[in-house]
C-alpha cells in the first residue's frame, strides 16, 4: 500500500506539539482551501492536509501512526512509496470514533475533506455506526451539560479456532494522551474480553463503558473491537466459509478413497476423495465453516497432490514403471 507521511504533508517535525500541528494546519488550510486557492491541485492538497491533521491532532491516532510509521521511516519511505507492513501491524491500538465526530474529517473554513486514502482506511478502518466523537448531551445545554464519552475503536487479532469455539482473551490496548506540554505520552491498558462463538472477520465486539470518559458526569463511551484473523497458511476465510488445503498422495488422488482430515475446530473427519481428482479440486463439507445459529458457513477442502521423492532403487523403479505405463502422457498439454 502507499505510505502517507503525515508529518511531511503538514511540514512539521515528528516531535511537534499539538500547537505546532494546529498552526501548520491553519497555514496550509489558508493556502489550499478550494474556495480561495488558485493552486491547480488545491482540492487534492487540501484533502491530504485534512487527513494528516485528522491523525496527528488526535493523540491516540497519532500514537498508532507513529508506531506503524517507524518501520517505513527507517527504510527511508516518504509519502506515496509502497510499503509492506508486517502481519498484525494495526492491531491493539485504540483510536477515536471514525464516523465524523469532533476533530475528525475536519473542514477548513467550510470545505469538505472528501474521502480519506486507502492507507488511512487500512490503518483506522472505515466509518463505523455509533459513536459520537463529540459526545452526546444528556441534560440541558452549555458547559454543564452531561456528555457521553467518545466511542473508541481498536482491531483485535484472533485465531480461527476462537471463532469455532469462543474464547476468553486478555488483550493489551495501546493508546496515548497529551501531557501538560502537548507531547504524546503512552497510555496502555489490559482488558479481559469474551469472544463469542461464531464471530467472523470484520465483526465488531462492543465493550460497553470502555471507551472515552464522559463529560460532567456523563457515561463513558464504548470500545468497539474489530475482529481480524491471524494469517495462517492452513486456511483462507471468506465470510463464514473456510477453505483448507489437504495434501493427498498421487494414488489417493488417482484411485480415490477415504482420507482423514483434521478440521479447524480440531475434529477428525473421514472424507472420500473421488477417483481421478487433481490438484485444486474442492470438496465441500456443508455447515462445517464458522458456526452460526442461523446460517453456518461451509468448509472447503482444496486438494494438493504431494509427490514423494525417489530415493531408493525400488522407488526409482516404481516411478519408471509408472512412466512406462503412460506412454505419450504430457502433463503440460493435458
Amino acid at each position: 500500500m502507499q505510505f502517507k507521511d503525515y508529518y511531511q504533508i503538514l511540514g512539521v517535525d515528528k516531535s511537534a506539539t499539538q500547537d505546532d500541528i494546529k498552526k501548520a494546519f491553519r497555514k496550509l488550510a489558508r493556502k489550499y482551501h478550494p474556495d480561495v486557492s488558485k493552486e491547480a491541485d488545491a482540492a487534492h492538497r487540501m484533502a491530504e492536509v485534512n487527513e494528516a491533521n485528522a491523525v496527528l491532532s488526535d493523540p491516540e491516532k497519532r500514537s498508532a501512526y507513529d508506531t506503524v510509521g517507524a518501520q517505513a521511516w527507517a527504510a527511508g519511505a516518504r509519502s506515496g512509496d509502497d510499503v509492506r507492513p508486517p502481519p498484525g501491524w494495526n492491531s491493539g491500538y485504540t483510536y477515536g470514533d471514525t464516523s465524523g465526530g469532533a476533530g475528525f474529517r475536519q473542514r477548513a473554513g467550510g470545505g469538505d475533506t472528501g474521502d480519506f486514502s486507502e492507507f488511512f482506511e487500512q490503518m483506522f478502518g472505515r466509518a463505523h455506526a455509533g459513536g459520537g466523537g463529540a459526545g452526546r448531551a444528556h441534560a440541558g445545554a452549555g458547559d454543564h451539560a452531561q456528555m457521553r464519552g467518545e466511542d473508541r475503536h481498536a482491531r483485535i487479532e484472533l485465531d480461527l479456532l476462537d471463532a469455532y469455539q469462543g474464547a476468553e482473551r486478555q488483550i493489551s490496548l495501546r493508546g496515548a494522551r497529551l501531557d501538560a506540554s502537548g507531547h504524546l505520552v503512552p497510555e496502555d491498558r489490559t482488558l479481559q474480553v469474551g469472544i463469542p462463538k461464531g464471530v467472523k472477520e470484520g465483526q465488531l465486539i462492543r465493550l460497553a463503558g470502555q471507551g472515552g470518559p464522559g463529560y460532567n458526569g456523563g457515561p463513558a463511551g464504548d470500545l468497539l473491537l474489530e475482529v481480524q484473523f491471524r494469517p495462517d497458511a492452513r486456511w483462507r476465510v471468506e465470510g463464514r466459509d473456510v477453505t483448507q488445503r489437504v495434501r493427498v498422495s498421487p494414488w489417493e488422488a488417482s484411485l480415490g478413497g477415504g482420507v482423514h482430515v483434521v478440521t479447524p475446530d480440531g475434529a477428525t473427519v473421514e472424507v472420500t476423495v473421488p477417483a481421478g481428482s487433481g490438484s485444486g479440486r474442492r470438496l465441500r463439507l456443508k455447515g462445517r465453516g464458522i458456526p452460526s445459529a442461523s446460517a453456518p458457513g461451509d468448509l472447503y477442502l482444496e486438494l494438493e497432490i504431494a509427490v514423494p521423492g525417489a530415493i531408493t532403487d525400488a522407488q526409482k523403479a516404481a516411478w519408471a514403471a509408472l512412466r512406462d505405463a503412460y506412454p505419450g502422457f504430457n502433463p503440460r498439454s493435458a
